[in-house]
């Protein structure tokens, strides 16, 4: 489904298409990177997509949480 979403906006859109990845460790951390991308952002958001990884490393649980935009 994600690459037909990409196949309409590019046909939508073409070259003007862009993507920001933002990655934080916390869940909040990332809340704040993207409402300030947001807050400074002048242009279309044409989708976005949010991720949870979680690794183990002997008694620790590692998460990244990561947001991908799609942008013009």
């Amino acid at each position: 489904m994600t690459k037909k979403i990409i196949r309409d906006c590019y046909t939508n859109h073409g070259d003007n298409m862009k993507v920001k990845v933002i990655d934080e460790a916390h869940e909040k951390d990332l809340e704040a990177s993207v409402n300030q991308f947001l807050s400074d952002f002048k242009g279309e958001i044409l989708d976005m997509k949010f991720q949870v990884a979680v690794a183990v490393s002997g008694e620790d649980q590692i998460y990244c949480f990561s947001v991908l935009i799609l942008y013009q």
